[in-house]
């Protein structure tokens, strides 16, 4: 029943497979059952794909390992193309750095020409001044210029200064933190600001150079200054001595010649035009003060009064008209009697109705008389200068009493000594 029932529910009843296997007179069977008919199928299976996957693998080796030392190479020439990116970016930084270098260092150079140039003017310019200043000449310096003040310290007009603030931007520099990422790599070496030292060092030589050349200016302007005042001084004091009859020769007397060449260039520099237009005109006016040094444009009497004038008078011996060919000034017998200018004295010895004279040669044909002197100090051939003490009043020759007889004469002619005394008194400022 139990077939029957089995046969029922699930159909005819399946054969199984018997496998016989006979040896000699052996005979041996074996069923063979589902499950191991599945594990000796999924074995040639594994067989099978195991040497399907051999063969594939043998056939396909090459080209796998073709392709993995194609990949590496790509990947190799990537970096290579990448690392030689990196070096030609250094390369161009760096020459880049050099370039800018060469450039501080230029303008570094012309700031220490512009150093040894200004040293070089410094002392004819120190010289010039410290003349101007002895001969009463003397120019207000310049107010600074609002450049040099709005300057910063390091950057001022000061040369040191300029030169300091370039050799800040040729010192190296401490590390920066790092710029953010950028698409360009290139910018990672660019300043934050985007001011590279060459353009720094651009600014910061612009800014020295423009406060060097306002100091120029300023100096140029104060020399032109002090060369205004020497030639307005010398040309009051030339008028007055011509005034007095005189003239000064200012061309010199030595024989010069030569053949012409072109000055140097450094003659041509405005700054060095305007010292030399300074030192001429100081020498113009050491030349007229010279002059009225040497002649007799001082008192011979100083404080006393005059009595008699240059011109015609009665004389007080005869009673009738003369040329009174000087002036007298009232002294007591021993007073001082000073000369009158520089000079050589050429007679100092009793000469008829002078008395004892004393006659000094001026130049330029002036010279001076004293007469009547009580005594003489200075003997024929002494060089004396104004101001000194040639001998003393009294009533020697043809006097009526002490007094100092004082005459000034152009090429042995007498002329009046008011004329002189009174350029003097007027020279007198300038001389100071």
């Amino acid at each position: 029943m139990t077939d029957t029932a089995e046969n029922r529910v699930f159909g005819k009843k399946r054969p199984q497979h018997v496998l016989i296997l006979a040896s000699g007179e052996k005979v041996r069977h074996m069923t063979i059952l589902p499950w191991m008919a599945a594990l000796a199928g999924c074995t040639i299976g594994l067989f099978s794909l195991g040497y399907l996957g051999a063969t594939g693998y043998l056939i396909l080796r090459d080209d796998l390992i073709g392709a993995t030392m194609a990949r590496q190479t790509r990947m190799q020439n990537d970096y290579e193309d990448r690392i030689a990116a990196l070096r030609a970016q250094v390369d161009r930084v760096t020459s880049r750095q050099l370039l800018d270098q060469q450039v501080v260092e230029k303008k570094v150079e012309k700031l220490l020409e512009q150093q040894a140039a200004l040293t070089s003017r410094h002392g004819r310019m120190s010289e010039l001044l410290e003349r101007a200043e002895n001969s009463g000449i003397a120019a207000t310096p310049a107010t600074p210029s609002s450049l040099s003040n709005a300057m910063a310290p390091e950057k001022r007009a000061d040369l040191t200064g300029g030169l300091s603030a370039i050799e800040k931007l040729m010192a190296p520099r401490k590390p920066q933190p790092d710029p953010p990422a950028a698409t360009d790599r290139r910018a990672a070496y660019v300043p934050q600001s985007g001011e590279t030292p060459s353009d720094r060092a651009d600014r910061v030589f612009s800014k020295v150079t423009i406060s060097l050349k306002d100091i120029e200016r300023q100096q140029i302007s104060r020399i032109a200054r002090l060369t205004n005042d020497a030639e307005d001084k010398a040309s009051a004091m030339q008028d007055i001595i011509r005034q007095a009859g005189l003239k000064i020769d200012e061309s010199g007397t030595d024989d010069i010649g030569g053949p012409y060449a072109a000055p140097e260039r450094s003659e041509t520099d405005p700054f060095n035009l305007s010292l030399n237009n300074l030192d001429n005109a100081l020498n113009r006016l050491d030349i007229v003060k010279e002059t009225a040094t040497a002649l007799p444009f001082g008192n011979p009497a100083p404080g006393r009064t005059i009595t008699s004038r240059f011109g015609n008078r009665m004389d007080p011996f005869l009673g009738r008209p003369a040329l009174h060919t000087g002036i007298d000034f009232r002294a007591e017998t021993g007073a001082d009697v000073k000369a009158t200018g520089a000079g050589k004295v050429t007679v100092a010895e009793n000469s008829g109705g002078y008395g004892n004279m004393v006659e000094i040669d001026h130049g330029q044909g002036v010279s001076t008389r004293f007469g009547h002197l009580s005594a003489i100090l200075v003997r024929a051939g002494d060089k004396v200068e104004a101001g000194d003490i040639i001998g003393r009043a009294g009533s020697t020759g043809r006097s009526t009493g002490p007094h100092v007889h004082y005459e000034v004469r152009r090429n042995d002619t007498p002329v009046d000594p008011m004329r002189f005394l009174i350029a003097g008194a007027e020279l007198k400022t300038y001389l100071k």
